[in-house]
């Protein structure tokens, strides 16, 4: 491979003034790799610290701000909305541990909400001691964000977790959107914080039984976890002992505390492989072990469970079971050589993890696209029940799922049901029974569900590589309306998907989507191959080489919609990251499809940025992607990569684009390439092409808190209503 650069214009950016659209310098470097040539001419963006870059940047954001002035009342009128169905002060469900019941409250006008914790009554058992506990009463406040927060306003919580004895709490902050957060331990008695610090960690950590010892894990330079820490309370982090180490680069690591308080799961992982390392937390300082040794494509989750005839591991694996299924072994010698079946793999089901709890493991699957949980019982022999308890969402389109449950000794554990149209509630369920009752509904002023409407429609869908007479896949898509708009081809519509790593974007109550439905436009969520819908076939469907698929399954499920059930002439596209990849895929190649696209941190130069391993989200994410070093996998990504394939000048929708400086997933010069591309391919169209971008702290995910959120979805969505205007 070789780069050459050839001289071009100046390298500051351009302006005629926030009127104009600002006009990129044009450098061009040339890559050349099997035999191909690509010239990049915004290469030099990928230096973020050069102050061309940053004017650059500068001036996207000065005319975005200029262009969307005038949509201001419409988004303050959105944000309204919005704002009119968010609950001023809310309570979470509690959860009990031994001493204490820990729920978080958002105050009126706040924009986080505090953690919280009230003493349980003596004596409280397993099915009553929610009768105890008044949480009229002012709890003791563990953990309040707002008084984190600086000057920037970003704030993002990593992990709050509380010791075995109750008397410390561990908790993570980043104020800036990087993701490196700084971990600090409090004294939960005092109310103050110790001298102990961690300045870089990363999501997971473990408390050992005895809450002297925290286990935490670090990420390198490219963001990837590979350590795994040992820190006594007390002393200082330079003393910290690292503990596990993953050398190769296409592995992370987390951590698992179990619910039995028992073990610590130290799990290494990468897109289709996972190997376990089980730490004694009852022993902090003795080595880990490993539970079976890593072999490529098989994974395998483990869950610790105490029973009369032994501790035993109750493990998912994909091994001889492509939807998983579930195995069990002896915890003092888990070996693959050891394990039995518990349940087997059904048809029809995607296994995804196992909870235990004193006499019953709760299993988490997938059926017919939904989410849904089912209980069994736990023999005193260690083994299960064949048959289980269902516990379904009892809601259309819904999903459920475990609550914090952190109790092992309980035969009562809580759920949470959600589904684009009803409010989010939590039930307490006797998981001997399937009984439930429902214990607390998340609040919305002004809220009937009746007036909305959530249905699954299929699109077909042909597949890459198909034999010309084979049936096209069906694609699940979920539809949400009022029930006052009719599916009869005249609504404007919001099509959103993602598609990718096996991720499916479970349905729940969106105040921001409820004002869209409000003003007459359906919202549709296309649940395409590369996610996990469909179960693991789904995801392998529609990654590495078989990628077209999940673009080509989003403009089928667009088509689908315009056949009579919405307005196919004003449909917007909508993704974020692996899905702002989708949204340049389907702008280049079906630009007709749509009225705009919203592309919100969008990975786009994907051939580029997959060659380059000093960033983060590229060795580790090849089994995703493919990696281009490879010839076969070269040619698949350039075939798709939306840098590498703008579309024909002319006919292209409006393109709302949006990136972070310090968003450490997808790099802004990815967005700012392509946008400034975009502009020089069809200068005609690009007064058309907007650019938000974060220059201050931001994430990810756009800005935190629960207003400033909904500020900027507000402000997407006056974009997007513009656009569908008739």
């Amino acid at each position: 491979m070789s780069d050459t650069v050839s001289e071009g214009e100046s390298s500051v950016p351009a302006s005629d003034g926030p009127t104009r659209p600002p006009v990129a310098a044009r450098h061009e470097v040339v890559h050349e790799l099997h035999g191909d040539r690509r010239v990049d001419a915004y290469n030099w963006m990928r230096d973020t610290d050069d102050p061309e870059t940053l004017a650059y940047l500068a001036a996207e954001r000065a005319y975005y701000d200029a262009s969307t002035a005038s949509l201001g009342a419409d988004a303050a009128a959105l944000f309204a909305a919005m704002e009119a169905r968010v609950a001023p002060a809310e309570a979470s469900v509690a959860h009990r541990r031994d001493r204490y019941a820990y729920f978080t409250r958002t105050l009126p006008a706040a924009e986080y909400p505090q953690h919280c914790r009230i003493p349980l009554p003596d004596g409280a058992g397993d099915g009553d001691w929610r009768a105890g506990v008044d949480l009229s009463t002012e709890p003791q406040v563990i953990l309040d964000p707002a008084e984190l927060t600086d000057e920037s306003g970003y704030l993002d919580i990593g992990l709050t977790l509380v010791s075995p004895d109750e008397r410390l709490l561990a908790y993570s902050f980043d104020r800036t959107g990087d993701e490196v957060y700084r971990m600090r331990i409090r004294d939960l008695d005092t109310g103050r914080d110790l001298a102990d610090e961690l300045p870089r960690t990363y999501y997971t950590a473990g408390w050992s039984a005895d809450s002297s010892t925290l286990f935490y894990t670090v990420h390198d330079a490219i963001y990837r976890p590979h350590q795994v820490w040992r820190h006594r309370v007390g002393t200082p982090a330079d003393d910290d002992v690292m503990v596990f180490e993953e050398l190769d680069e296409r592995y992370g690591v987390e951590i698992e505390p179990s619910r039995s308080g028992d073990v610590i799961a130290i799990g290494t992982y990468c897109r289709d492989t996972t190997e376990v390392w089980l730490v004694d937390a009852h022993a902090p300082d003795q080595p880990p072990r490993c539970v079976e040794p890593r072999r490529k494509g098989v994974e395998y989750f483990v869950e610790h469970a105490r029973t009369p005839a032994g501790d035993r591991l109750f493990i998912v694996t994909n091994d001889g079971a492509e939807e998983y299924r579930l195995v069990s072994a002896p915890a003092d010698d888990p070996s693959a050589a050891n394990w039995s079946d518990a349940v087997p793999a059904l048809s029809g089901e995607r296994l995804y993890s196992a909870h235990a709890f004193d006499g019953h493991l709760v299993l988490s699957l997938r059926r017919d696209v939904r989410l849904t949980l089912r209980a069994h019982r736990l023999e005193d022999d260690g083994s299960i029940s064949a048959h289980g308890v269902e516990i379904a969402a009892q809601v259309d389109n819904g999903a459920v799922r475990l609550a914090d449950n952190e109790q092992y000794d309980t035969a009562t554990v809580t759920v949470y049901e959600d589904s684009y149209t009803t409010l989010r509630a939590w039930y307490d369920v006797e998981l001997g029974t399937g009984d439930r009752h429902l214990i607390h509904q998340t609040s919305a002023p002004a809220y009937d569900a009746s007036d909305y409407v959530s249905e699954l429609v299929w699109a077909p869908s042909p597949s890459r590589g198909q034999a010309t007479d084979a049936a096209p896949v069906e694609v699940p898509v979920t539809v949400v309306r009022r029930a006052d708009v009719p599916l009869d081809g005249t609504a404007p519509c919001l099509l959103y998907g993602y598609g990718a790593y096996e991720a499916c974007d479970e349905p729940q109550f969106d105040p921001g989507i409820i004002a869209l439905l409000d003003r007459g436009v359906v919202f549709a969520h296309a649940h395409i191959r590369g996610g996990g819908e469909g179960g693991r076939r789904w995801w392998l469907d529609g990654m590495m080489a078989r990628k077209q698929n999940t673009f080509t399954d989003h403009v089928a499920a667009a088509d689908r919609l315009a056949d009579g059930l919405v307005d196919g002439d004003r449909i917007v596209s909508r993704g974020l990251s692996a899905g702002g990849l989708l949204q340049g895929a389907v702008f280049s190649q079906a630009p007709d499809r749509w009225r705009g696209v919203i592309a919100e941190v969008a990975f786009v130069d994907v051939v580029t940025t997959m060659l380059d391993a000093s960033i983060p989200l590229t060795v580790n994410e090849w089994d995703e992607w493919g990696d281009p070093s490879r010839p076969d996998d070269y040619a698949w990504m350039l075939a798709y990569s939306p840098y590498d394939n703008p579309p024909p000048a002319g006919g292209r929708p409006d393109l709302l684009v949006t990136g972070a400086l310090h968003d450490p997933r997808v790099m802004v010069f990815e967005p700012a390439k392509w946008v400034a591309l975009l502009r020089h391919t069809d200068p005609q169209w690009s007064p058309r092409c907007l650019f938000r971008v974060e220059l201050g702290a931001g994430a990810h995910v756009g800005p935190s808190g629960r207003y400033a959120h909904l500020r900027y979805e507000a402000d997407v969505y006056a974009w997007l209503l513009a656009r569908v205007a008739t």
